[in-house]
């Protein structure tokens, strides 16, 4: 772990973004008290939507016969 002033971190600005990307944790401090802490910015993860398969019919967005539609009026 790294811990450097603000003066400092404007100083090695590019060293210390180097650090973080290649994991270590680089602590940015005021007056010698924690503010924030450089982490990479990673792409986020694909996720796939839903979790249960549900089968679709082949004919279902097939035209609706004349007895259907009739049910519908």
């Amino acid at each position: 772990m790294t811990i450097v002033n603000v003066g400092e971190a404007k100083t090695n600005l590019s060293r210390l973004l180097d650090a973080a990307v290649a994991g270590e944790e680089v602590i940015v401090a005021r007056n010698g008290e924690p503010v924030v802490r450089l982490v990479p910015v990673r792409a986020p993860s694909v996720r796939e939507l839903g979790f249960v398969p549900v089968a679709t019919p082949e004919d279902r967005f097939a035209p609706l016969s004349g007895d259907e539609l009739d049910g519908w009026t």
